[in-house]
């Protein structure tokens, strides 16, 4: 499925450009948190500029995919984000894997195997009718502002969480609007009628925007505090979009026990990979490397 595969690229660009963001993050002061100095700090740090390439090449795997099966089939397979950047990382540096990543890497695929197998969406459409955006859009606003709103009064990996998450739906809301705009390519003058779409703009400054919030939370706490809210909030929030604009569906009832059980195992593996050495940028001896708490 073509779909399901340029998710996989999508999930192993994303989680590789989150790390080296994260590595880059580390070095800028306190004071440019929340400010556009922060990314002009950034742009002068040549890891920074490797994860931005990364997240570019992940954009193009992730329009592929939208554009050829359902939102609620393509962002949930990002939580192995991750896991697989982790073993990667691992298998590239020539350093042995801890336990607890595997460990975690396991509890990933173990959770979102059977939160894909429980759930089982499909269905929908290809595009977003009527006026559908704009209720979403209001909404979607009012949740940012409100965890923006929370991160401004509070510190560390609270805010760091906070603005997670605010990233997260950022995210989400890129991909809902990315599926919609793609969408435009299957009519007869498909470049054309892309261009013209507001969609492709609003594609692009959400994106950037959401970037923007991920270098805030990464420079903020701990990637502890960061990924579970950006992975668990982008899978979810994009599930929520691909049912309420795209009429996606997904099972209810009973299912909801194995899909709760799935959230669990994701949490926990995304929390345990994230306190890695390997995710902390230390890889060069497990053995030595600091954890990040």
């Amino acid at each position: 499925m073509i779909s399901v595969l340029f998710a996989v690229l999508t999930a192993l660009s994303n989680g590789s450009a989150s790390v080296l963001q994260r590595r880059a993050a580390l070095d800028v002061p306190d004071r440019e948190a929340m400010r556009l100095s922060l990314i002009g700090h950034l742009l002068r740090q040549k890891v920074w500029l490797a994860g931005i390439a990364l997240v570019i090449v992940a954009a193009v795997c992730q329009a592929v995919a939208l554009a050829t099966g359902p939102i609620a089939v393509v962002q949930p397979i990002f939580v192995i984000e991750l896991p697989a950047t982790l073993l990667l990382a691992g298998f590239v540096m020539r350093v042995r894997v801890p336990r607890p990543v595997w460990l975690g890497a396991a509890a990933v695929t173990a959770g979102l195997a059977l939160g894909m197998a429980s759930a089982a969406p499909g269905g929908g459409s290809e595009t977003v009718h009527g006026a559908a955006w704009v209720p979403a859009l209001a909404l979607t606003g009012l949740f940012e502002a409100a965890l923006i709103a929370g991160a401004r009064v509070t510190r560390g990996n609270s805010r760091a969480a906070l603005l997670g998450l605010a990233a997260a739906c950022g995210y989400a809301l890129t991909a809902a609007l990315m599926k919609d705009a793609m969408a435009r390519l299957s009519d007869g003058d498909g470049v054309v009628v892309l261009f013209e779409s507001w969609q492709l703009y609003a594609t692009a400054a959400a994106g950037v925007g959401a970037l923007f919030l991920l270098q805030n939370a990464l420079q903020a706490g701990t990637l502890v505090a960061v990924q579970p809210c950006l992975t668990l909030g982008d899978a979810l929030i994009s599930v929520l979009y691909g049912v309420t604009l795209f009429g996606e569906e997904l099972r209810t009832g009973w299912w909801l026990l194995p899909e709760l059980l799935a959230l669990v195992l994701i949490t926990a593996g995304c929390v345990e990979l994230a306190r890695s050495p390997l995710a902390a940028g230390n890889a060069a001896s497990p053995s030595r490397a600091r954890r990040v708490d």
